[in-house]
């Protein structure tokens, strides 16, 4: 195996996926707006969700958490607390981007597909970004896929996927569990 820095140990990368879905609201939204990415987007249909229910921002936040092994947002933020409803998720983002930093990870990236017909993501997809990665600690980019009449027209979905180093670029990161991540020699045997 190749590893970046040509040492006796190489940089720990860890890859997590993440998935959020949130139905409209229907009938009286009680005054809820409908929040992507940390964006606000007033007059757009809201979600229902325990927090802000920003399927966006809780993408990435279970991204982030999968790749650290830190299990995921219902673990860190369960809808059964009421100090999260309502609750900012961009403000919960921030969070977990701290306890990756607690457990010598850094965001190296993390890229999130929003599926939705309405509303348009393009012209809001800066902001997004900028709101995301300021939160996240690293990069956060932001893509918008329409369903093209083949989706659910009863909410959003978001898929995120996000990669985590090391912080100091070697393998000093510990899982959840406490243990040291696995390296391989170059024959690809754990050592």
């Amino acid at each position: 195996m190749t590893r970046a820095d040509g040492g006796e140990r190489g940089p720990a990368m860890r890859v997590g996926h993440g998935y959020d879905a949130h139905p409209f609201a229907g009938g009286d939204p009680s005054g809820r707006t409908l929040v992507l990415g940390g964006v606000r987007f007033p007059g757009e249909r809201p979600l229902v969700g325990h927090s802000d229910a920003d399927v966006v921002a809780h993408a990435v936040i279970d991204a982030m958490l999968s790749a650290a092994g830190l299990g995921d947002i219902g673990t860190q933020f369960p809808d059964s607390d009421e100090r999260w409803r309502d609750a900012d998720s961009i403000e919960m983002l921030r969070q977990v981007s701290a306890l990756l930093a607690e457990n010598g990870w850094l965001l190296a990236n993390a890229d999130c597909t929003v599926i939705c017909d309405r509303p348009m993501i393009a012209p809001h997809r800066d902001q997004m970004q900028h709101r995301l990665s300021s939160a996240a600690g690293g990069p956060v980019t932001v893509c918008g896929k329409r369903t093209e009449g083949l989706g659910n027209a009863n909410g959003i979905v978001a898929h995120a996927v996000a990669l985590l180093t090391a912080r100091g670029g070697q393998q000093s990161a510990q899982l959840a569990s406490g243990e040291q991540p696995s390296v391989l020699d170059e024959g690809g045997s754990e050592r």
